[in-house]
């Protein structure tokens, strides 16, 4: 990779995490794919070769629990999902270049060829460990086939996670009062070899490349934890019959998280495969030639599997000597009016539910894409849905677009002549460079907006000019509508990425030539066709009624079946994505203004920071508060530098109750924004002691 600003002149592939095949779609599934669709469009249209690929992921444990409770074969239960997946994906205008799985021939061939590559370099050993058994189905248990207790938080977990708590990765033999899953009574502890990855010998690499890695902040601070303290080796075998086999034991086949980011590497074979080397070499790519020239690998996932993508699969990558990824951009979790999605509860928008409603796809692109920051958690509502679609799409780039190119259409049949102004030239210039600016920073929000923005701009300067006001003997009239003209193809090549379906209309409404899914950003500066006819609406707008149907229609059925239903806990779903916390609505317990006084919050500036030891996310504060220093105790630990917290100004609640967290007293509160745990802080330079009113 050459960390140089995109466009560069080496092959880039973008990815996205792979759906896993055990379950239908619901949009919050579709947020990673359609940031990852947003981001190699815009890539593509900077002029940057391109790969857009993924794959349907087809083994594990979770699949062979399902086929079995249905009596079906795993291949054929995963191939049904697999098919379903990617019928879906081009419904939502998600055109991945090549979209495979991991059960096929090439994803098998090139996963044991890399795991024996693994091997000749020395970096799998065996091991005898702990597996959990079953006695009386006289069955090993691998994986999700065993449930327990998790041994570094205490929270329930399954046999690889610990999904209720802490989130870590869990190795087999560490979950303790192991139960199993297929007759629900206790399993036991028996010795087994495995093969392991020896992770540990690459720590020193893994340090290095988190300091190089791109992407969102939390893909680059939350694997620190791990990759700097006690790397633990990687147990990459599991007793099963549905996988992909170990190269040198039949007995055995490779845990999930091996083969799973392997079809990354398959499917851009793949995709060479179908349109020649001449056009995307996937070698290029993924394997450095002699000179050390490499490919820009994206990754695009939901912020559950950071780990796998930032410590497992670049220490693979580096010992067998593939390109290490440039970038990783972790997303955050979606809610539904401020509740998780329950999948058992039909508590869920579905994919297809969706599209049968008739909304456009392009709507719920943009606004997955710019409601937030990518790696902020986002709620979705019919009513959210509804504001922002009537408010940016409808009224802003809609009503430019219609209204400037109807008034061109009527009065001159097309494009006046005059030459584009200075003024409108800088700014669709300004636009073009937000768009690129948002890719370098990975942002797919400011991809997303930067159509947006000059469109705002646009209705601002037909409003101040108001042409059917000018008469055309100084010219006036055409200028300001060439102008107009102008900033809309502008708007059909930056929208193409957020909204392909709605930019390929405004293309056709301008009579452009080509398409607007191939050009180049520089086609927004193109002169726009002589002539064209009356165009056609963008987007129709979403009328509240519609809205109260669609609200109702999901409190009904929410509400039956949680009458039937008494899982109060999220299922798995189809992506590596875990349904997403709950979270309370704005209205639900507010207090009243004594109380809110009574809080005592101050500025407060950390002097030092510590960890704590055992504890994962726990970090030691020593704060200055104006009048004393604090010790705190703050769950920042896997977000932050913790070198780099002293010095920094934050807020504190000074008047919380002393507690005691994993034996350290904590006297007050740190105050963090979302997931993140982004610091407050204030914006001037108020000294520590302040109090905030």
């Amino acid at each position: 990779m050459t960390h140089e600003k995109f466009p560069t002149d080496t092959p880039a592939v973008v990815t996205c995490g792979l759906p896993y095949a055990n379950g239908e779609l619901h949009i919050g599934h579709l947020r990673t794919y359609v940031g990852g669709d947003i981001f190699s469009r815009a890539l593509k249209r900077m002029g940057q070769q391109t790969a857009f690929v993924s794959g349907s992921d087809m083994h594990g444990t979770p699949v062979a629990v399902n086929a079995a409770e249905e009596g079906v074969s795993p291949e054929k239960f995963a191939l049904r999902h697999h098919e379903q997946y990617k019928s879906t994906f081009p419904q939502f205008d998600i055109e991945f270049d090549n979209y495979g799985h991991t059960d096929d021939e090439t994803n098998t061939t090139i996963t044991q060829s890399i795991v024996t590559g693994l091997i000749n370099e020395g970096y799998v050993y065996e091991k005898e460990i702990p597996v959990a058994y079953d006695p009386n189905a006289d069955q090993w248990l691998p994986d999700r086939f065993v449930e327990g207790t998790c041994p570094y938080c205490g929270e329930h977990a399954r046999g690889d996670e610990c999904d209720e708590g802490c989130g870590r990765h869990l190795e087999p033999g560490e979950i303790e009062t192991p139960v199993s899953t297929i007759t629900d009574n206790k399993a036991e502890y028996r010795s087994r070899p495995h093969q392991f990855f020896a992770v540990s010998e690459l720590q020193s690499y893994l340090s290095g490349f988190l300091d190089r890695l791109e992407g969102t902040a939390n893909a680059q601070n939350q694997p620190r934890e791990w990759v700097e303290g006690e790397l633990q080796d990687w147990c990459i075998t599991r007793d099963m019959d549905w996988g992909i086999d170990y190269p040198e034991d039949s007995d055995l086949v490779l845990y999930v998280w091996v083969d799973a980011p392997i079809e990354y590497v398959s499917s851009t074979m793949q995709y060479t495969d179908t349109v020649g080397s001449d056009t995307f070499d996937w070698e290029a790519a993924w394997r450095p030639d002699e000179d050390g020239d490499d490919g820009e690998i994206i990754h695009i996932i939901g912020r559950d599997i950071i780990q796998h993508h930032t410590v497992f699969w670049p220490a693979m990558l580096r010992a067998v000597g593939y390109t290490e990824p440039r970038a990783v951009m972790a997303s955050g979790f979606i809610t539904l009016e401020g509740k998780g999605f329950s999948t058992s509860r039909n508590r869920a928008v579905w994919a297809d539910e969706y599209l049968d409603e008739g909304f456009d796809p392009d709507m719920l692109r943009y606004y997955l894409a710019t409601n937030g920051g990518f790696q902020q958690d986002v709620d979705f509502s019919w009513a959210k849905f509804r504001e922002r679609v009537n408010s940016e799409l409808v009224n802003t780039v809609g009503n430019f677009a219609y209204r400037s190119l109807l008034f061109a259409a009527r009065e001159y049949n097309g494009t006046p002549e005059a030459s584009l102004s200075e003024t409108v030239d800088t700014e669709i210039q300004s636009a073009v460079d937000r768009l690129r600016e948002g890719v370098n920073a990975y942002s797919v929000r400011d991809i997303g907006t930067a159509a947006i923005r000059l469109a705002q701009f646009g209705n601002e300067y037909i409003q101040k000019h108001e042409p059917w006001k000018l008469d055309d003997e100084n010219g006036q009239k055409a200028q300001v509508i060439r102008d107009c003209v102008q900033i809309s193809k502008a708007i059909a090549v930056l929208l193409e990425p957020v909204a392909p379906s709605a930019a390929s209309r405004l293309w056709d409404d301008i009579n452009a030539t080509g398409s607007v899914h191939t050009v180049q950003l520089e086609a927004a500066f193109d002169p726009p066709a002589d002539q064209f006819e009356q165009p056609t609406e963008l987007f129709e707008p979403i009328e509240a009624e519609r809205v109260d149907e669609l609200t109702a229609k999901l409190a009904d059925r929410t509400t039956t079946e949680s009458s039937t239903d008494s899982d109060s806990t999220s299922e798995s779903t189809p992506t590596e994505e875990s349904d997403s916390p709950a979270v309370e609505s704005l209205l639900e317990n507010q207090v009243d203004f004594d109380t809110f006084q009574s809080l005592d919050i101050r500025v407060g500036e950390i002097q030092q920071a510590t960890p704590i030891e055992g504890a994962d996310k726990l970090v030691k504060l020593q704060v200055d508060i104006g009048v004393e220093t604090r010790q705190i105790v703050a769950g920042i630990r896997q977000l932050h530098e913790i070198d780099e917290l002293p010095g920094t100004r934050i807020v504190v609640v000074a008047n919380l109750e002393k507690t005691e967290l994993f034996g350290v007293e904590s006297d007050g509160m740190v105050l963090a924004a979302g997931e993140d745990a982004d610091l407050l802080t204030t914006h001037g330079s108020a000294l520590p002691g302040t109090k905030i009113k």
